[in-house]
C-alpha cells in the first residue's frame, strides 16, 4: 500500500509540474516570437528529455569499465526512442479519441505537419546512422558517427529555425501565466522561473515514480531485463507523456505531437553519441530489437504523414502493438 501511496503521489506531482511547464513553455516561446513547431520541437522537447539523457550519461561515463553498468546506459539509450516511438505517439492518440468520445474536443488532429516531418526525417538518418555503426564493430566508425551525430542536431536545429520563420507565432490563446496573475504582459525572469520549477518538479516527480515502480518490480520479481527496458523508461518518459496530454486536451496538438517528436531527435543524437563512445556499442537482440522498432515505427509515422498530411489517432495506436509484442516476448523468453 505505501508503494502505490508513492506511486499516486508522484503521478500527482509530475502532472501538477507538467502544468506548471507547459503554461511557462508557451510563454517562453511568445516571448521570444517562435511557432508551437520549435516550442514543442526544442523548448519542450529538450527540455523533458534532459532528465532521462541523464542517466546513460551518467551510467558509462562513471562506469569504471563495468560492463553491468554499460548495459544499463545502452538499455536507456536505446529504451527512450523505443518508448517515444511505440508506446507515447500511441498514447496521444489514444487520448485525442478518449477526449473526443467525452465531447471535449474533435477527434482529428491539427498538425504542422512540415514541422512533425522534419523532426521524423532526422531521427530516422540519426537513429540509422548508429544502428549502422553496430553493425561493424570497428571503434573508427563508431568514433565518426559520434562526432557527426551532434552536428547533425546543430543542422536540425538550423534547419527548425528556417522552417520556424516562415510560419507566424500562433500563441493567441496562451492562459495567463500562472506565476503572474496579472494583466501586464509577465517578466521573462518570472517566466524562466515557472519553466525551471515546473521541469524541477517533474524530474523530482519521475525520480520518485522510478524508485516506487523500482519497488514494485522486486516485490513482484520481475526479471531485471523487463525493468530496464520496459518499466522504467515508462516512467523516465513520463514528461512527454504529461506534457502531450495536456497540450491535446487544450487542442494544441502541434505542441503536443512536436513535444514528443523533437525529444526523440535529440535521444537520437547526444545520449547515443556517449554510448558509441563510451561503450563497444553491441547489441544483443533486446537491444536489435527495440531499436529496429523504433525506426519501423517512426517511418511509417513519416510515410502516412507524407501522404495524408495528418495522422488518423487510430494509425498511431498501431506503434503500440511493437511495445506490447515487445514485452510479450521478453517476458516469455
Amino acid at each position: 500500500m505505501t508503494t502505490i501511496a508513492w506511486l499516486f503521489g508522484a503521478l500527482l506531482m509530475v502532472l501538477a509540474s507538467a502544468h506548471l511547464f507547459t503554461n511557462g513553455v508557451e510563454w517562453l516561446g511568445k516571448r521570444l516570437g517562435f511557432s508551437h513547431g520549435i516550442v514543442g520541437s526544442i523548448l519542450a522537447g529538450v527540455g523533458t528529455a534532459l532528465p532521462e539523457t541523464i542517466i546513460p550519461v551518467i551510467a558509462i561515463l562513471f562506469s569504471g569499465g563495468q560492463s553491468t553498468h554499460q548495459d544499463i546506459g545502452i538499455g536507456a539509450i536505446l529504451g527512450a526512442p523505443f518508448m517515444l516511438t511505440t508506446l507515447t505517439l500511441p498514447l496521444a492518440g489514444a487520448a485525442l479519441l478518449g477526449f473526443a468520445a467525452l465531447k471535449r474536443r474533435k477527434g482529428t488532429f491539427h498538425l504542422n505537419p512540415a514541422f512533425i516531418r522534419l523532426d521524423l526525417t532526422y531521427f530516422l538518418i540519426g537513429y540509422g546512422a548508429a544502428m549502422a555503426a553496430a553493425l561493424a564493430p570497428v571503434a573508427g566508425l563508431r568514433y565518426l558517427v559520434a562526432l557527426l551525430l551532434p552536428f547533425l542536431y546543430g543542422h536540425y536545429i538550423w534547419n527548425l529555425q528556417r522552417l520556424d520563420r516562415q510560419h507566424a507565432a500562433d500563441h493567441d490563446d496562451v492562459p495567463p501565466l500562472l506565476f503572474w496573475r496579472r494583466p501586464s504582459t509577465p517578466p521573462m525572469m518570472i517566466i524562466l522561473l515557472q519553466v525551471v520549477c515546473g521541469l524541477g518538479g517533474i524530474v523530482a516527480g519521475a525520480h520518485v515514480f522510478v524508485d516506487a515502480v523500482e519497488s514494485a518490480a522486486a516485490a513482484l520479481a520481475v526479471p531485471p531485463l523487463l525493468l530496464s527496458l520496459l518499466v522504467t523508461p515508462v516512467a523516465t518518459e513520463l514528461p512527454e507523456k504529461f506534457n502531450s496530454l495536456i497540450w491535446i486536451f487544450q487542442r494544441k496538438d502541434a505542441l503536443a505531437i512536436a513535444n514528443i517528436t523533437g525529444a526523440m531527435v535529440f535521444q537520437s543524437t547526444f545520449p547515443v553519441a556517449v554510448g558509441l563512445v563510451g561503450t563497444p556499442w553491441t547489441l544483443d537482440w533486446h537491444g536489435w530489437t527495440t531499436a529496429l522498432c523504433a525506426l519501423a515505427a517512426a517511418a511509417v509515422y513519416l510515410a502516412l504523414l507524407i501522404r495524408q498530411r495528418t495522422w488518423h489517432p487510430w494509425q498511431l495506436l498501431l506503434g503500440a502493438a511493437l511495445y506490447f509484442g515487445f514485452a510479450a516476448a521478453l517476458w516469455l523468453v
